[in-house]
C-alpha cells in the first residue's frame, strides 16, 4: 500500500512487530491443530501454544495463576463474559461516564432483562474523576465497580488502585476495561484489587486482531458467556466447572495467540514504563502543535498531565469526519473520527453534538510523524 502515517493506535496497533508475524507463521505450520481435543503432536503443540499465552501475559499483569486467564476474541467477548457472567436481578453497579459502549451496552442491556441499578460517576470535562463521587455511589447492593483504566476519547489515567481499594472496602468486585492501557500503564491485578481485567490483544500489546483477554480472581465465579465443546469433561452435560475450559468454548485462534504471546514479550522487554514515556513525549509535542493552530481545541487532560497516547480535539466550525478524510486522502495520514463508541465521554467533554478527531500515537511513530499531523492541520485551517 501507499505511505500512511498511522495514527489510529487506539483502535488498533500497527506495524506488528516482526516476531508476531514469525510467531503466527510457526504456528500455523506446527500447531493449527485443536488444541486440548487430541494427543497427536499437533494438538499438543497447540495447548502449549496457549498456556505459554497465559504465562506471558501473568508475568505482565502479575496473575499468580496463569488459568485465572481466559483467552477470548476481544475486550468486547471478555467484558460481556464479566458483565452477563457475574450480575444477577436487583444488583447495584458504579461505572463511570468515560465508559466505551463495550461496557454500557451490556449494562443497559441487563437493566432492561434483569433489574439491575447502575450509576455512571460524572467526570470533569477532561475525563477526571473524583473518588468522593464514587464513595458515595456505594449502597449494600453494590456488587461490581466496573471502569475504563484510560478513556479511548480524552486519554485520561483513572486511579484504579484507589478505586480498587473502595470497592474491596464495600465488598464489591472491581472490573477494569484495559482497552487503552494494557502494554503502555503498570497493571498489577493483585496490588491494585482487580478482580476482573479485559484487555485486547490487538492494541498496546501488540499481537493480532481476533485476540484479547479476561482475568478473573480466583475469588470469582461467572457462569458462562457461551456453552458448547472444550474438549475437557466431554461426558458431562454442563460445561466444565475447571478454568480456563469453562469460559473457552469452541475452537480458538491458537495462530493469534501465538502471535499474542509474541507482542507481549516484547512489551515486556521494552517495558510499560518505557512504551508510556515515548507515546507521552510524543503527544505533548502534538498537543503543543496543535495548540498553535488557529480553530483547534485539544480535549482531555493539559499539556504536562499524564494521559494514555491519545490527543482527541475539535475545529471550529469544521466537521470532524472532514477532517479525518482530508488528512487520509490529502496527506495520507490515518487518523479516527466520529464518537467512538463512547457517548458518555463525549457528553463529559461537551461535544455530544460534534463528535471528535483522535489520532493516536504508538510504539512505531515518530516525532517526525507527529510534525507531519500538525503540519497538515495547519494547511486545512489555512
Amino acid at each position: 500500500m501507499d505511505s500512511v502515517i498511522y495514527l489510529d493506535h487506539a483502535a488498533t496497533s500497527w506495524p506488528k512487530p516482526p516476531e508476531v508475524l514469525e510467531a503466527m507463521k510457526k504456528a500455523m505450520d506446527e500447531a493449527a491443530a485443536n488444541p486440548g481435543r487430541g494427543s497427536h503432536r499437533m494438538a499438543v503443540n497447540a495447548s502449549r501454544v496457549l498456556y505459554n499465552t497465559r504465562r506471558t501475559l501473568s508475568t505482565l499483569f502479575h496473575v499468580k495463576n496463569p488459568n485465572d486467564i481466559v483467552l477470548t476474541g476481544n475486550t468486547t467477548e471478555a467484558l460481556n463474559l464479566a458483565i452477563k457472567g457475574y450480575l444477577t436481578e436487583g444488583d447495584h453497579v458504579i461505572a463511570t461516564m468515560i465508559e466505551h459502549n463495550s461496557v454500557r451496552r451490556p449494562l443497559e442491556y441487563l437493566k432492561r432483562t434483569r433489574g439491575i441499578h447502575v450509576d455512571y460517576i460524572p467526570v470533569r470535562a477532561e475525563g477526571q474523576l473524583d473518588l468522593k463521587e464514587v464513595e458515595k455511589a456505594f449502597n449494600p447492593k453494590t456488587k461490581l465497580v466496573v471502569c475504563s483504566h484510560s478513556s479511548n476519547l480524552l486519554g485520561s489515567i483513572l486511579p484504579i488502585e484507589e478505586i480498587g481499594e473502595l470497592a474491596a472496602r464495600h465488598g464489591a468486585v472491581l472490573l477494569v476495561d484495559a482497552a487503552q492501557s494494557a502494554g503502555m500503564l503498570p497493571i498489577d491485578v493483585e496490588n491494585m484489587n482487580v478482580g476482573m481485567l479485559a484487555f485486547p490483544g490487538h492494541k498496546g500489546l501488540l499481537g493480532p486482531q481476533g485476540t484479547g483477554g479476561l482475568y478473573i480472581s480466583p475469588n470469582v465465579e461467572l457462569e458462562p458467556l457461551m456453552h458448547g465443546g472444550t474438549g475437557s469433561q466431554s461426558e458431562a452435560v454442563e460445561q466444565p466447572t475447571v478454568r480456563p475450559d469453562r469460559y473457552e468454548a469452541g475452537t480458538p485462534n491458537t495462530i493469534g495467540f501465538a502471535g499474542l504471546q509474541a507482542g507481549v514479550k516484547k512489551v515486556l522487554e521494552w517495558t510499560p514504563d518505557h512504551i508510556y514515556q515515548h507515546e507521552w513525549e510524543l503527544t505533548q509535542r502534538m498537543m503543543e502543535g496543535l495548540s498553535s493552530v488557529k480553530g483547534i481545541k485539544i480535549l482531555g487532560p493539559g499539556l504536562g498531565e499524564a494521559r494514555t497516547g491519545i490527543v482527541s480535539f475539535v475545529v471550529e466550525q469544521r466537521d470532524a469526519s472532514e477532517m479525518a478524510f482530508k488528512l487520509d486522502r490529502e496527506y495520507g495520514i490515518a487518523v479516527r473520527a466520529g464518537f467512538h463508541c463512547t457517548p458518555l465521554a463525549h457528553m463529559a467533554a461537551g461535544t455530544e453534538n460534534t463528535g471528535a478527531v483522535r489520532a493516536s500515537v504508538g510504539l512505531w511513530t515518530s516525532r517526525e510523524d507527529v510534525d507531519i499531523m500538525v503540519e497538515a492541520m495547519a494547511k486545512i485551517q489555512a
